[in-house]
């Protein structure tokens, strides 16, 4: 008895387009990726390679030399530490600020509340120039010029109109019941909202922060407004000042930028997570 082979079947027309599409779409996104990381790539290349000018360097570093990494961080350590405190100062403000207005806005059902919120968003439109200005004025009657405090209050305001709407669309989210079941159990709208709303808001608390956090650090403009001495000086500062000091060194500068950048990837990296469910978490009611 002939046995018969079969053919098999040739793929579908509808199946092999669909498989182009997707190969297509995902050699756009590596191409547009290594758009957007070659400056990232860049700037690590030239550190790697102080003794050359930015003409001579090499596509490819031909070895792991860390001095300009060491002159950076011995230039730079200073400011990078002052940074740090500067923008953990302005998360604690602007979390102890936007989290209560925002569950306000959230819960009592203030009237105008609406009008409110997109008044908040109207205060991220005008130029951050025209509020350093004013603050400027406002703080050397306060005496707040040159001081690690008031630099942590001006970040802090750069990250409370996005905190409140961000947390404030989470808290909305929230059920009524369970803020009636603390209240019952002789709970307090202080205690309510220690205790049950801001574990709760948990993902919104930590993605604002994190937002804060990121405002405060690359801010230049209010650092350089104000401060006018060098007792206070973020990292920003700090390069736009190295640079004109070493401008024959551009292997220290692009250290200074790579080491400054660190802190904020890993806080980006660690908590992508959180954002993910702060964002979307109050999207679904």
């Amino acid at each position: 008895m002939a046995t018969t082979t079969q053919i098999p079947a040739a793929p579908a027309p509808a199946t092999v387009h669909r498989s182009r599409r997707r190969w297509g779409a995902t050699l756009l996104g590596v191409v547009i990726l290594a758009v957007m990381l070659f400056p990232l790539y860049w700037m690590i290349n030239t550190a790697l390679q102080p003794d050359a000018s930015l003409v001579d360097v090499a596509p490819v570093p031909t070895g792991l030399d860390l001095s300009g990494f060491s002159s950076a961080l011995a230039d730079q350590g200073t400011n990078l530490l002052t940074s740090l405190a500067v923008a953990l100062g302005a998360v604690v403000i602007c979390l102890a600020i936007s989290a209560p207005a925002a569950y306000g806005l959230a819960q009592f059902g203030l009237r105008g509340g609406r009008t409110i919120v997109f008044g908040t968003l109207i205060t991220q439109m005008v130029p951050g120039i025209v509020i350093a200005n004013a603050l400027y004025s406002a703080y050397v009657d306060l005496g707040l010029v040159n001081s690690y405090f008031g630099l942590m209050l001006a970040d802090a305001s750069l990250g409370i109109p996005f905190a409140i709407v961000l947390m404030r669309s989470f808290m909305v989210s929230i059920p009524r019941e369970v803020i009636e079941a603390a209240e019952v159990d002789g709970a307090g709208r202080v205690r309510t909202f220690v205790r049950v709303v801001l574990p709760m808001s948990r993902n919104s608390l930590i993605t604002a922060g994190l937002f804060s956090f990121l405002y405060a650090w690359s801010d230049f403009m209010f650092a350089l407004t104000l401060n006018t001495t060098d007792d206070v000086k973020p990292i920003t500062l700090g390069i736009y000042q190295y640079i004109g000091a070493h401008v024959g060194d551009w292997g220290s500068v692009m250290a200074a930028s790579v080491l400054s950048a660190v802190p904020a990837a890993v806080l980006l990296v660690l908590s992508q997570k959180y954002i993910a469910a702060g964002i979307t978490g109050g999207s679904v009611k």
